[in-house]
């Protein structure tokens, strides 16, 4: 029998998916390796915080209509700090601005020290579903330098009651090729998320940032500099061991039981619409690229302020500037090179953009072929294992 689809069902269809991104910059403790927009001691301001950043999702939302959310993420910072009654006031205003998927995949950060049975019980409730998990490492002496305020027992203890409290979508993060790590550290912290059995793990080489104190240790020589070519020995051990546990790469730094990919992040790495909330967070969508004011104080008084507002823009917002379609087609290559598997598809490519990947760049696509580090055939343009460690050299060359 045919059945004509109504004009809303038609419309819903056609809409393009949406994800939101929610910066909650409050720690406990400021890691010794984090560059992030994050502040400690701010606790008086977590309440304030929370209703400038309804207040954002409303205006940003009022914006949204043509577009269906699939994805939340609320990151951090530690967002793990918020009580349940705060997270619900966020979840609320979510659900009343945007026009939110039946089966959208919201993930919230969290401090292993932070997870109760109670805590994630009550998290859970609220439509939140998935947890990443700040493990980092198992040892205690990396824990340490880390300025992690966890030991390995509270992230066993974190992920039993996440288990407890209705969760079964976990992910744990890792860090490698830090000072002091060995390769038998590596292989121990592996071991032990392999028996915890999350989802999905994300595994970052820790980089020295500007301002960082593990940076200002290593300048000062009381830190030795981290070994690149033992952090590639890590890299290739991780992708064994996980392998074999029955995790599949999927991205250039993570991996995941099958039907389990962060849909969040593929929105990034496909490079589509989500907007960015929260003091220091950025977005792209409508095609505008923009970061929102990083100090919570001056984001705070901000949104206290009546303005009109254009999509994608707040009164919070620090700057915005409208891509050209260059742009957006070098970003897009970039983004889509660190899916392993998948690539760049490419008549994704040429439908989404006019023109065919390869007519576009064929000399340095041929050249990084003949290479070693791409493989090219008529489905999809993709890094080799050799170009996943170069990555940067390929990438290079599409900015």
């Amino acid at each position: 029998m045919n059945v004509k689809k109504s004009e809303d069902t038609m419309k819903a269809e056609n809409r393009p998916s949406l994800s939101v991104y929610l910066h909650v910059p409050f720690c406990g403790v400021k890691c010794s390796y984090c560059a992030f927009n994050t502040y400690v001691h701010l606790d008086h301001l977590i309440e304030p915080f929370v209703l400038a950043l309804c207040e954002e999702i409303r205006v940003v939302g009022s914006g949204s209509a043509t577009y269906d959310v699939h994805t939340v993420f609320l990151g951090g910072g530690t967002p793990s700090l918020l009580t349940p009654q705060q997270l619900e006031r966020i979840m609320t205003a979510l659900h009343a601005h945007f026009r939110m998927v039946p089966d959208a995949e919201i993930t919230m950060e969290s401090n292993p020290a932070d997870l109760t049975h109670a805590y994630c019980a009550a998290v859970r409730a609220l439509g939140i579903n998935r947890l990443s998990i700040g493990m980092q490492s198992a040892n205690e002496t990396e824990l340490r330098l880390f300025d992690r305020r966890h030991d390995n027992e509270t992230v066993v203890r974190a992920v039993a009651a996440a288990r407890a409290g209705g969760f079964d979508n976990l992910n744990l993060d890792l860090i490698y090729g830090a000072p002091h790590q060995t390769l038998e550290t590596w292989r121990e912290t592996l071991q032990q998320f392999i028996a915890l059995k999350p989802e999905h793990a994300s595994l970052y080489a820790l980089s020295l940032e500007e301002g960082t104190s593990m940076k200002a240790w290593v300048d000062r020589g009381k830190l030795p500099t981290p070994d690149d070519d033992l952090a590639a020995d890590m890299y290739d051990l991780a992708t064994e061991m996980l392998g074999k546990a029955g995790y599949e790469q999927y991205e250039i730094s993570n991996w995941t039981l099958p039907g389990r990919a962060c849909r969040h992040n593929l929105q990034y790495w496909y490079n589509l619409d989500y907007v960015g909330l929260g003091p220091g967070a950025h977005g792209f969508a409508a095609g505008v690229r923009y970061a929102v004011i990083k100090s919570p104080v001056r984001y705070i008084e901000a949104l206290k302020q009546p303005t009109h507002s254009v999509f994608p823009r707040t009164a919070a917002t620090d700057y915005a500037d409208t891509l050209s379609l260059d742009d957006i087609i070098a970003e897009t290559l970039i983004m889509n090179l660190r899916l392993t598997q998948a690539g760049i598809d490419r008549a994704q490519f040429h439908q989404r953009f006019g023109i065919d990947l390869v007519d576009l760049h064929r000399e340095p696509i041929e050249r990084h072929t003949r290479g070693g580090l791409l493989e090219v055939d008529d489905v999809r343009v993709r890094l080799t294992d050799k170009g996943r460690m170069l990555s940067n050299t390929v990438f290079r060359e599409f900015v």
